[in-house]
């Protein structure tokens, strides 16, 4: 009998560091991944401050969709198209609260974000949270989807 608790032991440790063992590659591979994506967030806001829509262009899948925060949707030509035009000036554009999940070939991205500069001649000022996907496609990390909605200021 204590021959089998120990066999039963040593197969249950065993168990488990083969699974661990296993599973290891996999985690930084994940936090890798969470990593890249989050460092691809904070360059696409580099790029966009600078109204460089062939950068963004280069971060987005082919199939990209986004929504505005006024409801707007749009499809990567038009998403590049406003993010190039001179009447939007913005000066910073800056994600906090940033989390990441991984999920095989895909990374959601939350947080929020702030946004200073001048729009059609106006200076604005605009705070807001944002989901975007990032899909794993032939290698590269590409955004399928951003979606954001204002944040209402609260007077105080």
């Amino acid at each position: 009998m204590q021959v089998r608790k120990t066999l039963l032991w040593f197969f249950s440790i065993c168990l488990a560091a083969i699974l661990l063992l296993g599973f290891a590659p996999d985690t930084n591979k994940t936090e890798s991944n969470k990593t890249r994506v989050l460092a691809l967030e904070n360059s696409w806001n580099e790029a966009e401050k600078h109204n460089d829509s062939h950068a963004i262009d280069a971060l987005l899948s082919p199939s990209f969709a986004y929504t505005d925060s006024d409801g707007t949707f749009m499809n990567k030509q038009q998403f590049l198209a406003s993010v190039s035009t001179l009447t939007y000036q913005p000066d910073q554009i800056v994600n906090e609260n940033m989390n990441a999940w991984a999920h095989d070939s895909a990374v959601i991205v939350t947080g929020t974000y702030r946004e200073k500069g001048i729009q059609k001649g106006k200076p604005y000022t605009r705070r807001g949270r944002f989901t975007d996907t990032w899909v794993e496609e032939s290698g590269s990390w590409l955004c399928a989807a951003s979606q954001e909605t204002l944040i209402k200021e609260t007077v105080k």
